[in-house]
């Protein structure tokens, strides 16, 4: 028999289209339903006021984000208002985010499981710090996270992250009505797709933007019938690039560049809507200087489409057979004293033009 828990999940709301929100969510739908009483400690898309949040079994109260920019001040707070509303029950703080980002000592004091991402080699100490703490429970969510972990001295568990399958699959159309491919350009062109947060640490772009956008306008002078479909926001509003900015120095001309929708993209995009999205690409570019995980890349790639992503960090044990690794060489990151690593642009150029020549949806 399960022992029942109070258990205060600290990461992105699970309403959000984030990778940490849609997690969230379907790990709080399962506790919920198994009779945990579970609260949403919001770091992000709960703003002022707490309120209650449906999880899909239920409505569960949904804690307000704090005043710092990880809402670690309100942290413990929110723990312990939950503890004490289920007196009779063990309670955990479960988080799900970067682990560096606890600075609060009084976290110390609270039994705590962490799902961490990891994805640097070696791990930086400063998450490696956070593991070693006597009432963290570390949780990798990939297998290179775990190896990364352990090869410090520090036991974990492992669970990784998951899609619904019944949602991410071949989808023609979209719910509003018009196919995938008029949705993203591509009626009559070869459509290279790319889904991320446009969001990046100082000078560092972790989704290798640069590297991408260069190999596909080296990739783009060869045929007029190619398209990048970017589902992003363009202009770095939280706290990214201005991305066309670096496609016209990657020299990619402007009408072989799609944006998604920004109403569509502001204001939600449902997982189904998604689905037809990717499903209307010929290819996903992935590549990256380091993943956690890296959901989008499995929810393309169970759309039917191939991706081609970095052979370094968790993206090396998501891709498919018919799909394409790139190899880079390691870059110093000076914020987290340790290594990431840059895809090699003309290996990303030559896995594109391998795309194109299998053809349209003709994969082995």
């Amino acid at each position: 028999m399960t022992t029942k828990a109070a258990i205060a999940w600290y990461s992105n709301s699970l309403n959000q289209p984030t990778g940490y929100g849609t997690q969230s969510k379907q790990v709080i739908e399962r506790l919920v339903r198994d009779g945990h009483k579970v609260a949403m400690l919001s770091n992000y898309g709960g703003e002022g006021v707490n309120s209650l949040i449906e999880t899909g079994s239920g409505l569960i109260p949904h804690y307000s984000r704090g005043m710092n920019q990880y809402s670690t001040d309100v942290m413990p707070l929110h723990y312990a208002h939950w503890k004490a509303e289920n007196p009779k029950l063990p309670s955990w703080l479960l988080t799900l985010y970067d682990v560096w980002v606890f600075d609060n000592p009084a976290l110390d004091a609270i039994p705590i499981a962490s799902w961490t991402p990891i994805d640097h080699q070696p791990a930086p100490e400063n998450v490696l710090k956070w593991l070693r703490k006597p009432n963290v429970t570390p949780i990798a969510m990939s297998v290179f996270g775990k190896n990364m972990i352990e090869q410090a001295g520090i036991e974990s568990e492992y669970i990784p992250h998951a899609i619904d399958t019944k949602v991410f699959k071949p989808t023609k159309d979209l719910p509003e009505g018009i196919s995938g491919r008029e949705f993203v350009g591509g009626e009559n062109n070869f459509v290279v797709g790319m889904n991320f947060a446009n969001k990046a640490g100082g000078f560092i772009h972790r989704k290798a933007v640069a590297e991408n956008f260069l190999a596909f306008g080296i990739f783009a002078q060869k045929h007029d019938d190619v398209v990048l479909y970017l589902h992003t926001e363009p202009y770095g509003k939280q706290s990214g690039f201005v991305l066309p900015n670096i496609l016209a120095a990657c020299g990619v001309p402007a009408e072989k560049v799609k944006f998604v929708d920004p109403i569509a993209y502001q204001y939600g995009i449902s997982q189904e809507t998604l689905a037809a999205i990717y499903s209307a690409w010929d290819v996903g570019l992935f590549t990256n200087y380091g993943e956690g995980f890296g959901v989008p890349q499995i929810e393309a790639q169970a759309c039917g489409v191939p991706i081609i992503t970095s052979n370094f960090a968790a993206s090396a044990e998501l891709a498919s057979p018919d799909s394409f690794l790139i190899n880079g060489q390691p870059l110093w990151d000076a914020g987290q004293h340790t290594w990431f690593n840059v895809p090699n642009v003309q290996a990303i150029a030559d896995a594109l033009e391998q795309a194109y020549q299998r053809g349209r949806n003709t994969y082995p």
